[in-house]
């Protein structure tokens, strides 16, 4: 792909960026006022203008070939920025709170969905592909937080025992899935890049378990494990030295504008040494990097700046990216009709593996049946995390292009009932809900002061380094 951008000029890379930006915008407008998620606006702006480039003029003209390839390396910036912010909204502390219930719950709507994945996947194209089948399961582990917190905050139940269970649940739940989709990328020998994969093939452990008699692809899966191992080493020692260069700048530069720069900085340079050293996907990398900094005075400061910048450009490129690079001319295959067939299986199971997973663990936890049953519904919400593992396979080519219109369907559908079910189900719970909304108001208060004394201590720093500056000249 570097190749192809360098024989492309840069200008050609503008106008479809422009357009995504502008009309993702527009579409976002609209999706806010009818209280759905803004990626369903940038998904919906790649799906226009990549029907709008299959017209022969547009696509030689303004969104050329070599232009979608710029915009998919713009996307590359994209999804790991989406992976730094997922971690720094991962509150550790709740998920310890909330314990042995939340991870029990994940853990069997994890397994449960790549299980029931991979099977269908099998039924439908047969087992000559184990990875393959498996990265289909990989792709339903994903739960959306966002949807799901914003509904249980206005029933007044997110901070209620079954609330703080499914909000836990699902951050485990992204955990295990985004480590999960690193194993078996290494695994299937495909899905790492090319760096990645000379980690692998070139690797003293490779060489040293074929030297002790085992034959080569037993030697590859021990030199993943154990390579994985060492990522996680890495991952510890890591976070002890970020958290005390970390907590220097923040007692140096309370709140102070650089404090992101070098979360960010920090983010891709963890995505890229965990590829390049451990052969562990750059996305991983980027999730454990938001996660050594996740829960720190800064870190609400650090993910606001973040998501500033990642949703000005590379978040609306990287979504709409997902709707460009789809090949339309395959929808009109008459083998369609039978992948079809497999994908609305496949989103069959993607229902029953969460709400079968995550409700029965939570009965059998100590929650009521309605409270149960609303947490497996509250897992089945899929977002942004599960786009992200589904390009992931696909340029592995361990998954069909064709199965990203199945995941739009499932998360605009899913990000519509499950909040009228929720709602239904705790309709008469009013207490709660007064009692959600004063606390609320109380936090909103609390965080507008907070944001003003942040805001006042970065422009009074501002001002005594300018006029420091000046005073030295």
């Amino acid at each position: 792909m570097l190749n192809t951008i360098l024989a492309i000029s840069a200008y050609e890379v503008l106008f479809p960026v422009g357009l995504i930006l502008v009309v993702s915008k527009i579409f976002g407008v609209f999706a806010k006022r009818f209280g759905l998620p803004q990626i369903l606006a940038m998904l919906l702006t790649g799906i226009v203008i990549g029907l709008f480039a299959t017209i022969p003029a547009v696509n030689k003209n303004f969104i050329t070939d070599g232009a979608k390839e710029g915009i998919a390396f713009i996307s590359e910036l994209g999804v790991v920025l989406i992976l730094f912010s997922a971690g720094l909204g991962t509150d550790l502390k709740q998920v310890k709170a909330c314990g042995l219930s939340a991870f029990i719950t994940a853990m069997v709507a994890v397994v449960l969905c790549m299980l029931l994945g991979a099977l269908v996947t099998g039924a439908f194209f047969g087992w000559s592909n184990i990875w393959s089948n498996i990265f289909y399961g990989v792709t339903l582990t994903a739960t959306s937080v966002s949807v799901t917190v914003a509904t249980l905050k206005e029933l007044g139940k997110l901070n209620s025992k079954i609330g703080t269970t499914i909000v836990s649940a699902a951050i485990i739940d992204d955990i295990i899935g985004v480590i999960i989709l690193s194993v078996i990328l290494s695994l299937s020998g495909s899905g790492v890049s090319e760096e990645g994969s000379a980690v692998l093939t070139t690797s003293p452990f490779v060489k040293m378990f074929t030297a002790m008699g085992m034959q080569e692809n037993i030697a590859s899966i021990f030199t993943v494990v154990l390579q994985t191992i060492l990522f996680f080493v890495f991952i510890i020692v890591l976070a002890f030295v970020a958290k005390k260069t970390f907590s220097h700048l923040e007692r140096k530069y309370p709140h102070h504008r650089r404090i992101p720069i070098y979360g960010i900085g920090f983010a891709f340079l963890v995505a890229f040494f965990s590829e390049k050293l451990f052969g562990i996907a750059d996305i991983t990398g980027a999730f454990f990097a938001g996660l050594i900094l996740a829960g720190r005075s800064s870190t609400e400061y650090v993910e606001r700046r973040t998501s500033i910048a990642s949703y000005i450009i590379f978040t609306p490129v990287f979504f709409a990216n997902i709707g460009i690079s789809t090949d339309w001319a395959a929808f009109t295959d008459p083998s369609f009709l039978t992948f079809a067939g497999f994908g609305f299986a496949f989103l069959a199971m993607a229902i029953i593996g969460k709400l079968v997973g995550a409700a029965i663990p939570a009965k059998l936890t100590g929650n009521n049946w309605k409270d149960a049953l609303c947490c497996g519904a509250a897992m089945c919400v899929r977002a942004e995390v599960c786009l992200v593992s589904a390009q992931k396979g696909i340029d592995a080519g361990l998954v069909d292009d064709r199965i990203k219109i199945f995941l739009i369907i499932l998360i605009v559908s899913s990000s519509i009932i499950v909040p009228l079910v929720l709602k239904a189900a705790y309709k008469n719970d009013k207490h709660d809900v007064y009692k959600e909304q004063i606390r609320n108001q109380l936090a909103e208060d609390r965080e507008a002061y907070n944001s003003n004394v942040m805001e006042t201590n970065v422009q009074t720093n501002e001002e005594l380094e300018n006029s420091s500056a000046i005073s030295k000249n």
